[in-house]
């Protein structure tokens, strides 16, 4: 049987990356990642090898030591990373997305400076926007910085940093009101800062505390923290770009690939529940026979295949269109929307598959089952999506007169 969300036009290079990663995935992922999940234990030995494979570097530019490969060949890797354990493709998510706010809104000296140490996986890093009342309106940000001679004093309170504790390099979204009169637009007036820290948790450098992980349903394995800012100073060479006030487009151009990846995470996942639902199907036995073959359970599968086919088809799509250079928001709110409403999906219908056997953590459906809620809030909820997708479909259909 061939394979599910196979892609189409690849180059060499290409496949033999996804090759490789594959390969590392079946052999070096599946087979702890339930265990480990369990354990809720970080999964290093892994995160060693993908630094190995160079995966850390994967879209960093080569005069900065990465591969500099394109946004699709990192989805499709992200894709099949997830597939193993989402939790992994956590990691490199939040890494990602730091790299390409540095390599496309950086200064030359932060470039120089930060990306050849990402593509070793030296420095890794995690952004943060949210905080504990915010939720979807980034415009509420309430975390500030305030100018005191070459530094900036930062105060506030973050949430939900993926690699939290485990980053080195943080990427934080503050209202930074220098500069800008009383009036401006919020999103006019944010600021994005380099923060630089020890791994670990508590206090990681003077004013800045992670504190412990954040207990989680599912998504285990990668720490998901806060972050607390109490007289933080930040040299001011430390702002991204150098000039205060672009912070937020900062953070949506770098969320924007990162729904990419988000819609990646949910094709892998979906991709997986897909194959063990259809393997249990034709080993379980009822009635005096496997019971894939009952016209329902086939109906299931067709429907799952299906799914995990349109959410390939359209995750693929937005990271063309975007590495072309083109605006892709509308591809990428849809593909993000899509991957994520699919994945939970097929997910169930995998569950459903296995009966009693996957409520049993004996079974990986079992994690699976618990991981896919996550994909429908991270890095924007379907309500979200929705707002973008339909505010963008107006613009191209708006009437003339």
């Amino acid at each position: 049987m061939s394979r599910l969300a196979q892609t189409h036009g690849l180059t060499d290079v290409q496949q033999e990356i996804l090759s490789t990663v594959r390969d590392f995935v079946d052999k070096e992922i599946i087979p702890v990642a339930t265990e480990l999940e369990h354990r809720d234990e970080y999964p290093q030995r892994i995160v060693d090898g993908l630094k190995e494979l160079g995966l850390f570097g994967l879209m960093i530019p080569d005069e900065y030591g990465g591969l500099g490969e394109s946004l699709l060949t990192y989805a499709l890797c992200v894709e099949e990373i997830a597939r193993g354990w989402m939790s992994v493709s956590g990691i490199i998510n939040t890494h990602f997305i730091v790299a390409y706010m540095l390599k496309q809104h950086g200064t030359q000296e932060q470039k120089d400076y930060f990306l050849p140490k990402m593509a070793l996986g030296e420095i890794r890093g995690a952004f943060s926007m949210s905080e504990p009342g915010l939720g979807s309106d980034v415009s509420a940000i309430t975390s500030k910085a305030v100018r005191d001679g070459d530094e900036y004093v930062l105060n506030g309170q973050k949430m939900w940093l993926t690699n939290g504790g485990t980053s080195t390099l943080v990427a934080v979204l503050v209202r930074s009101d220098e500069g800008h009169p009383e009036g401006t637009a919020p999103h006019r007036s944010m600021t994005t800062f380099l923060v630089e820290k020890e791994p670990g948790f508590g206090e990681v450098r003077p004013g800045l505390t992670i504190p412990g992980k954040i207990d989680k349903m599912g998504y285990k394995g990668v720490d998901t923290t806060e972050l607390i800012m109490d007289g933080l100073r930040i040299p001011a060479d430390r702002v991204l770009g150098g000039t205060t006030g672009r912070g937020f487009y900062q953070m949506m151009d770098g969320v924007e690939v990162g729904r990419v990846n988000v819609a990646a995470r949910g094709c892998g996942v979906a991709q997986r529940a897909f194959e063990l639902g259809v393997s249990y199907a034709q080993q379980r036995h009822t009635f005096g026979r496997p019971i894939a073959q009952h016209q329902a359970i086939q109906f299931k599968l067709a429907e799952m295949a299906t799914k995990v086919e349109a959410a390939h088809a359209m995750m693929v799509n937005a990271a063309r269109k975007k590495d072309s250079g083109q605006r892709n928001d509308l591809e990428a709110g849809m593909a993000k929307y899509l991957a994520s409403e699919y994945c939970k999906e097929v997910v169930e219908d995998a569950f459903r598959i296995h009966g009693g056997y996957g409520f049993s953590k004996e079974y990986e459906i079992e994690r699976l089952y618990r991981e896919a809620p996550m994909l429908l809030i991270g890095e924007g909820t379907a309500e979200i999506q929705k707002m973008i997708i339909g505010r963008r479909l107006l613009e191209e259909y708006r009437l003339q007169g």
